[in-house]
């Protein structure tokens, strides 16, 4: 797993008035600080990728539908510099993802509906000087091919 990437799995918890799952707090050993939370989706085969950030680190969470989440770590420093990760979250696969700063990140739903992604970030988004950075999703240097794979 590319160094500094964490994935938290999440309890479910029903009953006949219908299911709690904690995403987030700030006891767990993933959580670090808040900065703010949004809710992003994605329609089905729709890619949305790549981005980084410089400081911030992120924690996403699909609550509906699915989504395939892919990284890759650019960072000379790392470890695992080159190293690609991909993930699936969603309803068939509750987890907390963090992603930190300098690994690229996208994602693209999969399913036939659009998915419901929450982000809690470590930093307040500033509109006039935003700390991210894009490259496009399939034009890039980045050794990934968001194609779907059958098998």
């Amino acid at each position: 797993m590319i160094d500094g990437v964490m994935v938290k799995q999440l309890k479910v918890l029903p009953d006949e008035r219908g299911r709690l799952m904690e995403i987030l707090r700030e006891d767990d050993e993933i959580y670090m600080r808040f900065g703010q939370v949004y809710l992003t989706t994605g329609y089905p085969g729709v890619v949305k990728a790549w981005h980084y950030h410089k400081g911030q680190f992120d924690h996403f969470c699909v609550v509906k539908g699915m989504m395939k989440v892919a990284l890759y770590d650019s960072r000379d420093t790392s470890p695992t510099k080159g190293e690609v990760n991909e993930f699936f979250l969603g309803e068939h696969r509750p987890i907390v993802l963090r992603i930190p700063p300098l690994v690229y990140h996208g994602f693209k739903t999969i399913g036939g509906e659009e998915a419901f992604l929450i982000n809690v970030c470590t930093q307040t988004y500033k509109y006039d000087a935003p700390d991210e950075f894009r490259v496009p999703p399939h034009d890039n240097d980045i050794p990934y091919d968001w194609a779907r794979k059958d098998g």
